[in-house]
């Protein structure tokens, strides 16, 4: 345990630094801002001082970021595989730290529904990038060309479904919980024809 302790130690004094150096700051300007002396904020980045609750908490304000996230430790898991989906050529990650997200990478080859009562609607946001080909959104009476690169987010409530244009595309979508029960129960019934 007592190395566990020393390694989180380590990283708190590398994040104080790090978040600092990317802020601009000196040593200086930091130890100002968090109502310290310069030579007391040096030995704790150096690890030749204590750190203590006190300070952390001051200089978390300082680096305007939470004491939890200075001193949360490094996550041994950082690398995730993706859930394939052959039969909707869907592969999904869940992200980690937020169980409600999901992000999802899907080829389309079929334009989106003609048919207004094919479009889907469901509490939720959705954000989407194309990251080959074009993509048409469908977003209540409206319809949008994503090319390449292009990024689109909309509330999931507009009746809403998405298409290839000219070719096929690939887009990387990203869901919040409710976007994600919404499409998984679109999934269960009849087909979405091109909702993501």
């Amino acid at each position: 345990m007592a190395q566990e302790d020393g390694e989180l130690d380590s990283l708190v004094r590398k994040r104080i630094r790090a978040l600092r150096v990317a802020q601009g700051w000196s040593l200086e300007e930091l130890a100002a801002r968090a109502h310290v002396s310069q030579s007391t904020l040096s030995r704790i980045e150096n690890g030749q001082r204590r750190l203590a609750l006190d300070q952390l908490v001051t200089l978390a304000r300082a680096l305007d970021t939470s004491l939890d996230q200075l001193v949360e430790a490094a996550p041994d898991d950082v690398v995730t595989s993706p859930m394939i989906d052959g039969a909707r050529g869907i592969m999904r990650w869940p992200i980690k730290s937020d169980p409600g997200v999901t992000v999802i990478r899907q080829r389309m080859t079929e334009p989106p529904p003609d048919n207004p009562t094919r479009m889907r609607a469901h509490p939720g946001r959705e954000w989407l990038v194309v990251l080959s080909g074009t993509a048409i959104l469908m977003l209540g009476h409206r319809r949008f060309r994503i090319e390449t690169n292009q990024a689109a987010e909309f509330p999931t409530m507009l009746p809403h479904a998405i298409g290839a244009e000219g070719g096929p595309c690939e887009i990387l979508g990203i869901f919040d919980r409710d976007a994600r029960r919404g499409h998984q129960r679109d999934s269960d019934g009849e087909g979405t024809g091109g909702d993501l």
